[in-house]
């Protein structure tokens, strides 16, 4: 068998020992007889797996006790609505810093629910940089602030938590969560599509401060309500069990990897190996400013456009796939997520000096 190196912005790839276990496991689980996606989510063994994904969650980010950790349905994008039915209501109104598209996305969403201030933007520099906090012009009565951490598609990434006051901070977290340590209690609410740093898509995990749940707007769908779903621990509906068991087991593949600091470290390795190439070539450009680049989407362009197509082919031939950059930027994209391999970047890296030297 022969795995490619898969540098998708997501689904992205997972794990091999998870991929391993998970297929070992698949018929029968602990001696149980079953598969996993046959339990019964009210069932002793899968809820013995919630429990234990939940609390390894909680060991690897430090997250305080007065907070929930509701596994939902739904993506980053069912949040965006999500966010504002829960918490919009404590004042109608809402802060949102645009940073790219996904963030973009957010509080246009959110207009549907409350009054949405942009309270900073980086598109009249094409999404290439972030706004420094002394331009953001903050409301002290909006009910939330909300940034997204990580743009996939531009590549730009917070290396700082943004100083709220008293208004609570909401970060959607879908592409750099568990990629570094984190202090939760500096904000109100974090989300993240599960499908890009640990595990399958069709999971939502949400952790939110116990006191911000109770202010749901009466539209907001029982299914949504975050208040509802913590008092049922996340079982108001069926919730999806296969994404939480193999969310469970990359989990615990991370703590046997050392946690949360050699997670970053990891990440920070492979970041370089790629960057420093890039600075160091004439041949391929990161719009990027160096400052705010993400650790974990990597976009990156060829000094002649009409080489993409080439470019994609071979590294395609080399098993390196998904580096095809989003169709409104174009070029390329790396997303180099946990678990991605230093020796996945190292391949790409040299798949470039070999394209850059026949083409440059």
């Amino acid at each position: 068998m022969t795995r490619v190196f898969n540098f998708s912005p997501g689904p992205a790839t997972l794990p091999e020992p998870v991929l391993r276990q998970a297929a070992a496991e698949m018929l029968d689980w602990h001696g149980t007889g079953m598969s996993v996606m046959e339990m019964s989510h009210r069932g002793k063994e899968f809820i013995s797996i919630h429990a234990e994904a939940e609390a390894d969650l909680r060991e690897l980010m430090g997250i305080p006790a007065n907070y929930k950790v509701l596994f939902m349905q739904g993506g980053a994008i069912g949040e965006n609505a999500i966010v504002p039915m829960n918490l919009i209501g404590r004042g109608g109104k809402a802060d949102y810093v645009v940073t790219g598209d996904w963030s973009k996305k957010s509080q246009k969403e959110a207009k549907t629910f409350g009054t949405v201030n942009v309270a900073a933007s980086g598109e009249a520099g094409k999404f290439t940089s972030i706004p420094k906090q002394s331009e953001w012009k903050l409301d002290p009565e909006a009910a939330y602030v909300h940034i997204c951490s990580n743009e996939t598609i531009g590549g730009v990434q917070f290396h700082w938590t943004p100083e709220t006051g008293n208004v609570p901070l909401v970060a959607d977290m879908s592409s750099d969560i568990l990629s570094r340590p984190i202090d939760v209690s500096k904000y109100g609410l974090i989300y993240a599509g599960a499908q890009k740093n640990m595990g399958p898509s069709g999971l939502t995990i949400v952790i939110v401060r116990e006191d911000l749940m109770g202010h749901a707007l009466p539209i907001t769908p029982s299914a949504f309500n975050y208040q509802l779903q913590a008092e049922n621990d996340s079982m108001f509906n069926t919730p999806p069990t296969y994404a939480i068991y193999i969310v469970g087991l990359v989990l615990k593949h991370f703590k046997a990897m050392g946690g949360m600091a050699a997670i970053e470290a990891h990440n920070k390795a492979k970041a370089k190996v790629l960057y420093d190439y890039l600075d160091a070539s004439s041949f391929y450009k990161n719009p990027v400013n160096p400052a705010d680049r993400s650790l974990m989407n990597v976009p990156f362009k060829l000094k002649d456009d009409a080489l993409d197509e080439a470019f994609l082919k071979g590294a395609q031939a080399k098993g390196m796939i998904q580096l095809k950059g989003h169709r409104s930027v174009g070029g390329m994209r790396a997303s180099i997520y946990n678990a991605m391999s230093i020796e996945g970047v190292q391949a790409l890296v040299a798949y470039m000096k070999e394209f850059e030297a026949k083409n440059g």
